[in-house]
């Protein structure tokens, strides 16, 4: 192709400034290409070529560039040259020229850079604009970026930096604020330039969904930048004071408690400490809180494109908080006065905050329209009735809501979720289950009542106060909420479910685990009224024969049993059938015909709970399922072969539980049934043609060596592994546990013979354990098995098996397990009264405490273990009398996250114990306190003095209803 001389037009020839990157064939070594073509261009077709020959316009070269008006505009002899080398990257310089002759452009993060690079150099300021403009439509959201490729923004960063263009910088900043979330879980944000950090932090846009969540990041980003110079001083840069920009009051509790023996931020943790202390019981003058009127570190981070608000485990966050971070930024009030209210906002508790909010003292608050989840689980401070009138006024497009473990969010007030929020899809009310259904429990007749004021009587369902209003169907709007949790609510009856079955029509997902308080007509009302169900989790509830037939009869009912029939769903498959998950654990009022029924109606299940029932082969064999990726049948009597028949069945089964099955080995002889042969072995349930690939199992009788080694195949991304009473894996199957299992992060081991040697080897292999509990081990275990690094151990359980603990060997296991929240020790009876300390400092972040029989721990009083402000569960039994009368209530005040707590008469100074009036911003949810009787231990002879012993006599557990503890005295030592 040639072109003939014109004075207006010029040829540059573009070479790629890497040829090595490019190796063409021969015959495309060139390509010829006009401007006038532009549009028609394809990159995928320019780059195959080494050379591109391009005839371009001379004027608008000279008017667009200041690189070509220089070189091709001026007085030398090149100026007039009709043919230009220019050696640069191929596809940047291509996209130079689309942007002199304004043709679209794509622009992402990864062209960016080298786009910025050519604009410079080129000097096409057109091309510099475009650029930027992305940049600031990225960072206001008119584009909307997915997700920030942290890596390429760093570099454009630093090269904006060296070049001094000060107007790409601050939208940079922009667009890594909005997107912090993101950035904060990409290993390179180490590599965050500690200018563009600051600026990030500075911006209005910074979005994040908790302040933990950036005090997780920044003590990264300070431990790996202290890890690199000798001394913090040394660092062009104050590295320490990037923690400044933490709102310390805002961090949930147990975070904060858990960094105290953190090498760097120790102090830091202090502080924080402190901060939500105040937070939490501010002084009359609030001068603890508002410093100089600056109330900046009490507000909650919320812009216009938060999407997630986390205040999970923060008992210091209040309503008056939460109005707080809702005001404008400007308010029209003099400094003065609005100091005062200010003050005065924070002070408000309960239902007064309802008054404030109507009040003329502050102006109208800010909506957050993209705002759609809220956790405000263990928020113990905040009153429902304040959250939900000013959630509805700042979050109007609230689709998710966690409001887990608060004792004053009413069952009640869930009527009032569903009219205030339409948009409403799903509601998390869990509460702690009542110790009565984890422990089977005999109730000793009569139940006395324990008052320690009027208000705290036991009340009937019949006297539950419920907003008639809210129960008015008629005038109802129908709810959008698709998935309910109400885990554990004792405050939970009938007349509830009426009304959730009644505005809940989309309902998919309902969770009553625990509710102690519903029926059978109850439950039955929900089933028969819910067309979209396909998930019931019922287990410890009064789930029977009424509800049963509602879940597998879709005929109209003619005995009158059921409130109402399946309406509209005539000839049509029962609920049954289409169910995904179905728990019935615990349930006593299922029989195993009714059990029949129902599994013989399900096909789909892909979650199935039916431990604790009466479960048995011929039960199990109706079950004609194949999409099970949970199954548990703890503590029934089914059998091996059985259980292997629905393995087989399920190749994608993930979580098998059989832990309890005594008759695991073998299987009763049933002339009729001659389903499968009395003997089986995992290794023709896990052998060839088995896809299953295991994530957790829990085997008790019958589960061996041999069996661990057959196995083999399905549990090679095994991560949790509990072996039960009947289970024997033997000294070699336990060293072989690592090699086969390498993924394993929990382990709990029951009656199992252990070593020195074998818990070594577990401990070395297997890094990354998270859980280990070890339950009445035989064998001889010492201090040598835990001096090896467990920097990943959450939860550590040695009950009955390390009664050698001294006080130096728990020292060596702070040092070792650093990251512990759940400590359990049972049978350490060499322990004493420093022993508090020891825990206290070692593990500040404790959320779960459980001592039992552990020598003279408690001989002195407790003290210490108040400093584990973070901890929820608090079980101190048997470890030396000394505890005062009022240590309940002292509890209750100075450890806000207390939920659960147990003790023993044994060890009171004063025989008793105080029980406390709850108040709205406690997080009691239960007390255990154990009786003990003296018996004779040795025999009655006259020359022989009579030994006695304390023996188990009963346990009074207290139950939190509301403000109520209600007293309930069983048999068993819960």
């Amino acid at each position: 192709m040639a072109w003939p001389s014109d004075d207006c037009f010029v040829i540059l020839e573009c070479r790629d400034s890497d040829d090595d990157l490019h190796q063409p064939e021969p015959s495309s070594q060139e390509l010829l290409l006009s401007t006038e073509d532009f549009q028609g261009w394809g990159l995928s077709t320019e780059l195959r070529h080494r050379s591109v020959k391009i005839k371009a316009d001379r004027r608008r070269l000279l008017e667009k560039s200041s690189y070509f008006s220089g070189l091709l505009g001026g007085s030398f002899s090149e100026s007039r040259q009709e043919h230009m080398l220019v050696v640069w990257n191929l596809e940047s310089f291509v996209s130079v020229l689309k942007c002199i002759y304004e043709c679209p452009l794509d622009i992402s993060w990864k062209n960016l850079l080298p786009l910025i690079e050519s604009a410079l150099y080129f000097g096409v300021e057109a091309l510099l604009t475009r650029c930027k403009n992305w940049c600031s439509e990225a960072s206001s959201g008119q584009k909307g970026l997915e997700q920030i490729h942290l890596d390429d923004l760093i570099h454009v960063w630093n090269f904006c930096s060296q070049n001094a263009l000060d107007f790409l910088l601050e939208l940079l900043s922009g667009c890594l604020a909005r997107d912090l979330m993101h950035a904060m879980s990409c290993q390179s944000f180490v590599n965050v330039p500690y200018a563009l950090l600051i600026s990030c932090l500075e911006h209005p846009y910074l979005t994040i969904e908790s302040e933990r969540h950036l005090a997780e990041a920044l003590l990264i980003w300070t431990d790996d930048k202290l890890r690199q110079v000798e001394h913090p001083g040394q660092s062009d840069y104050d590295i320490i004071s990037v923690l400044k920009h933490i709102r310390a009051s805002l961090l949930p509790l147990p975070f904060a408690a858990g960094k105290r023996r953190s090498c760097y931020f120790s102090d830091f943790a202090e502080q924080c400490i402190q901060s939500i202390h105040s937070l939490r019981n501010p002084s009359v003058d609030s001068s603890d809180v508002l410093v100089n009127g600056d109330f900046s570190h009490l507000i909650i981070r919320l812009t216009e494109y938060s999407e997630r608000v986390n205040l999970s485990g923060c008992p210091q966050i209040t309503a008056g908080v939460l109005l707080l971070s809702m005001l404008p930024s400007s308010c029209s009030m003099d400094p003065f006065p609005r100091k005062i209210s200010l003050q005065s906002l924070l002070k408000l508790k309960g239902v007064d905050i309802n008054c404030y909010l109507n009040s003329q003292q502050l102006p109208p608050l800010l909506s957050f329209e993209a705002v759609q989840q809220v956790d405000i689980s263990k928020c113990y401070g905040l009153h429902i009735l304040a959250v939900v009138e000013s959630f509805r006024k700042a979050f109007p497009s609230l689709r998710i809501l966690k409001a887990a473990y608060l004792s004053n969010f009413k069952a009640s007030s869930l009527s009032l979720l569903v009219e205030q929020f339409p948009l409403l899809t799903e509601v998390d009310l869990t509460h702690d289950l009542s110790p009565l259904f984890l422990h089977p429990a005999s109730v000793i007749p009569p139940v006395p009542v324990i008052s320690p004021s009027p208000s705290s009587n036991l009340h009937d369902s019949r006297d539950v106060y419920w907003d008639m209003r809210s129960l008015n169907y008629s005038r109802s709007s129908a709810s959008n909420i698709t998935r309910l949790t109400l885990e554990g609510r004792g405050d939970v009856f009938d007349t509830h479910l009426r009304y959730i079955a009644n505005s809940c029509v989309s309902l998919c997902y309902l969770n009553l685990k625990g509710c102690s308080s519903v029926t059978d007509n109850g439950i039955s009302f929900v089933i028969l009224k819910s067309l979209n169900l396909h998930s019931i989790v019922v287990s410890h509830t009064s789930f029977g024969a009424i509800s049963a037939k509602a879940l597998c009869s879709d005929i109209e009912d003619t005995t009158g049993k059921f409130p109402c029939s399946r309406a509209g769903k005539k000839n049509s498959e029962p609920l049954a059938y289409k169910l995904q998950i179905l728990h019935l654990g615990g349930c006593k009022g299922v029989d195993k015909i009714i059990l029949s029924q129902i599994l013989s109606c399900v096909k789909f299940l892909k979650s199935l709970c039916l431990r604790d029932t009466e479960l048995d082969d011929h039960v199990l064999s109706t079950f004609l399922g194949s999409s099970l990726d949970f199954l548990d049948v703890s503590n029934t009597t089914v059998s091996g072969p059985h259980l292997c028949k629905i393995i087989r069945k399920n190749p994608g089964l993930k979580t098998l539980k059989a832990r309890g099955c005594k008759n695991i080995t073998q299987a009763k002889r049933d002339i009729e049934m001659k389903l499968i042969p009395l003997s089986f072995s995992w290794e023709d349930t896990f052998g060839s043609g088995n896809s299953c690939q295991l994530e957790e199992i829990s085997l008790g009788w019958g589960f061996s060596s041999l069996a661990l080694q057959s196995l083999r195949p399905a549990v090679a991304v095994l991560k949790t592994l509990t072996v039960g009473l009947g289970g024997s894996l033997g000294e070699d199957a336990l060293r072989l546990l690592p090699t086969i299992c390498p993924l394993l992060e929990c382990l709990t081991l029951y009656f199992q013979v252990l070593s020195d040697g074998i818990l070594s080897d577990i401990i070395k292999s297997l890094r990354h354990l998270k859980v280990l509990d070890l339950c009445f081990c035989l064998g001889e275990v010492s201090v040598l098995s835990f001096k090896f690094p467990m920097p990943y151990l959450r939860k550590l359980g040695l009950r009955r098996v390390a009664a050698w603990m001294t006080n130096d060997d728990l020292l060596v296991l702070t040092q070792n397990c650093p990251s512990l929240m759940d400590l359990c020790l049972v049978g350490c009876k060499l322990l004493n009264s420093d022993t508090q300390k020891i825990i206290s400092y070692g593990w500040p972040g404790l959320n779960s405490l459980q001592l039992e029989d552990c020598g003279e721990v408690t001989v002195l009083g407790i003290s210490s273990f108040f400093d584990c402000v973070a901890l929820e569960v608090l079980f101190l039994r048997h470890n030396g009398v000394g505890i005062h009368k009022s240590f309940i209530l002292d509890a209750v005040s100075k450890l806000p996250m207390l939920r659960q707590l147990a003790l023993d008469t044994c060890d009171a100074t004063e025989g008793c114990f105080d029980i406390p009036n709850c108040e709205d911003s406690s997080a009691i949810g239960a007390i255990k306190i154990s009786r003990c009787e003296s018996r004779v231990r040795s025999l009655d002879i006259h020359f022989v003095k009579p030994r006695r012993k304390p023996v188990h006599k009963d346990t009074s557990v207290f139950l939190r209803s509301g403000n109520r503890l209600m007293r309930t005295v069983v048999q068993e030592r819960l």
